[in-house]
Parts: structure tokens; sequence; C-alpha cells
């Protein structure tokens, strides 16, 4: 086992210190482009379609500065102090490990607006982890029984309107979800758009605070939860079904074993464990699984602060927000295993790669 936690380890730091590198580059360095000059004609014709000529190109990622070049009230000093403090007058390679020598001392740098980075990044790592917790929790609370259900009732009307229901759910992508239920909320007025709490949040008592907080949550809980029933759910019933079929399963009912027992200490259990890599799966995504309900409602999450930060080239704030990602990758994956081992006793006397 420790051997195995190990390597994960080492496999983990590669793996962080190459996204965040080619991240930094992308932010950094800018682009050539060749000259292209391309003609597309009909055969035996001399009409053409289209032509594509172009010189060398230079794409640039951007200014970090350009807000402050763009306001005539900032000085040309003021402008050439804001870039030293940025770091943009050093070379790129001196920048990145200047960022990474400050990471490993726990300091994330400043932000363009003169800010900590963490100060930032906390409030909007909490809302994030509350949304995403609370979907995966009530997604797999609703997609295991109802995958349950629809195995045991296989080729049964029951079995059918799950499968239509999931089919319309998998139909329906988020965002067009997240504008329909945007628009009812703002029809109806039954639930908050826009923040985590109300305006006059801070004079509720407790049980004010938890309703508030309650309201604004809904929404966006309930376009998650949504999008991730269907392959939860499907997972499930199609697992199930392939266990109720194997010879042990038939096996123990010969046996005489009473079908509670077999069906929940035998079935259910070896039917979840591939669900347990999925699991894995969706806590290494917590910051990104919300990005686009958090866009769309407004919600004071990391996905509104990363797409602010990459707008204005905020480059120690995306590379934060990007390192909160690897690492809740590199984590979600490495529980995934051990949950295998702990859920399937036969992995414990293998080596896992």
């Amino acid at each position: 086992m420790f051997q195995f936690l190990l390597k994960r380890f080492f496999a983990a730091v590669v793996l962080v210190l190459f996204v965040t590198f080619i991240t930094f580059a992308v932010m950094k360095i800018n682009f050539t482009l060749p000259e292209i000059n391309f003609v597309a004609k009909i055969p035996f014709t001399q009409i053409k379609f289209f032509e594509i000529h172009s010189d060398k190109t230079l794409i640039q990622t951007g200014d970090p500065l350009a807000d402050l070049k763009l306001n005539p009230t900032i000085s040309e000093e003021r402008i050439k102090e804001e870039a030293k403090r940025l770091g943009i007058d050093k070379a790129f390679v001196e920048q990145y490990f200047t960022w990474l020598q400050n990471i490993l001392k726990g300091d994330f740098g400043l932000s363009q607006s003169n800010q900590k980075v963490v100060d930032l990044i906390k409030p909007a790592l909490v809302n994030t982890l509350l949304l995403n917790l609370l979907a995966i929790f009530f997604t797999w609370i609703i997609a295991i029984p109802l995958g349950v259900i629809a195995a045991v009732n296989y080729k049964t009307w029951i079995d059918d309107a799950l499968r239509v229901l999931t089919s319309v759910f998998m139909s329906v992508p988020g965002y067009v979800l997240a504008i329909f239920m945007l628009i009812f909320a703002l029809n109806t007025g039954l639930f908050p758009i826009g923040g985590l709490t109300s305006s006059y949040y801070n004079e509720l008592n407790f049980f004010g605070k938890a309703f508030d907080l309650s309201k604004h949550l809904v929404i966006p809980v309930f376009i998650m939860v949504i999008g991730g029933i269907v392959g939860i759910q499907r997972q499930m019933r199609a697992n199930l079904l392939d266990v109720l079929h194997d010879n042990y399963i038939l096996t123990a009912k010969a046996k005489g074993l009473k079908s509670s027992v077999v069906f929940f200490k035998h079935a259910l259990r070896n039917a979840i464990n591939p669900l347990v890599t999925i699991l894995g799966y969706e806590l290494s995504s917590l910051f990104a699984g919300s990005a686009l309900v958090e866009m769309v409602l407004g919600y004071p999450g990391l996905g509104n602060l990363t797409l602010e930060a990459a707008r204005k080239l905020d480059v120690n704030l995306v590379l934060a927000n990007l390192l909160l990602g690897s690492v809740m990758l590199v984590l979600g994956n490495l529980l995934a295993d051990l949950l295998l081992i702990y859920v399937d006793p036969r992995l414990k006397s293998r080596q896992i790669d």
C-alpha cells in the first residue's frame, strides 16, 4: 500500500507541474503563425470556392495591463510599477519558477487588483464546494435507487418509463436547462437568482439564514442533479443486470439463500463497485463541473472567478485556480483507487499499477 501511495504521489507532482507550466506558457507566450496560401477550386474549371492568403501573423495572448493602459488617469510610472510587481519585466522561465517557489511557501501572489489571491479564492472555493457536494449527494441518493428499481423491474413499464425519463434528461444540454430555469425563476419569483444570499441575510436568525441559503441553492443544485442522474442510473441498472445473471448469484439462489441476502449482500455490492471510479472522477471535477451553471446563473463560485481572471489575464489567479483543479483531479483518482480496494477485497492482494 505504501509503495502504491508513493507512486501516486510522484505521478501527482509531475502532473500538477506539467499542467501549470503549460497554462503559464499559454498565458505568457506570443505565437507566430507561418504564411498560409491555399486555394480551393472546382476540378477542371477556373471557379474558386475560397482562398486563404496570410503573411506571418503574430498572435498575442493579451496584455494583463490593458485595463490600466486604457485608463487615461493612470500614469506611465504607475504602469511600470505594476508591471514590476506582476513580474512582467522578468524572463518567462524566471517568472514561472518565482511563482512556483512562492507557491511552496504558501504564497499565491497578488492579483491585478492588488489583493491576495488566497483572499479572493477562499469564498469562491467554499461556494463551489457547497454547490458540488450537495449536487453529488442528491444525485447519488436518487440515481442509485432508480437504477436498482429499473433493474429489478427489467422489461416492465417501470423500466420503460425510467428509460424514457432519463433519455429526456440526457437530450437537454446543461446550459439550456440553466436558461430555462433562469426564465422560470424570473417569471415566477419563487427562487432568487444571482448570488448566494439575500441583501438582508445578516439580519436573519440561524434558521432564516439557512432557509435563505437553501432558496438560492435550489435551482443550481437541481440543474446539476438532473444532468448527473442519467449516467449513474443507467450504469447502475446495467451493472446490476449483469451481476444478477452471474453464476455465483444463481448458485447462491440454488443453495436456498434468501433473496434479500443474495440481492443486498452479493449482487448489489458487486454492482456498485464499478461506480466507485465514477465517484472519484466526480470528486476530481468538483471545480469544473459547475462552471457553466455558475456563469449562467451568476453564482459566486470559482467558475465565474476563473472566467473573469482569464479575461483579464490575471496569471496568478488563473494559475491558483488551475492548481486547485489539478490537485482535486489527483486526489479524486487516488480516492477512487482506495475505495475500490476497500469495497473489493480481491484487490488487496493484487498490485495496483
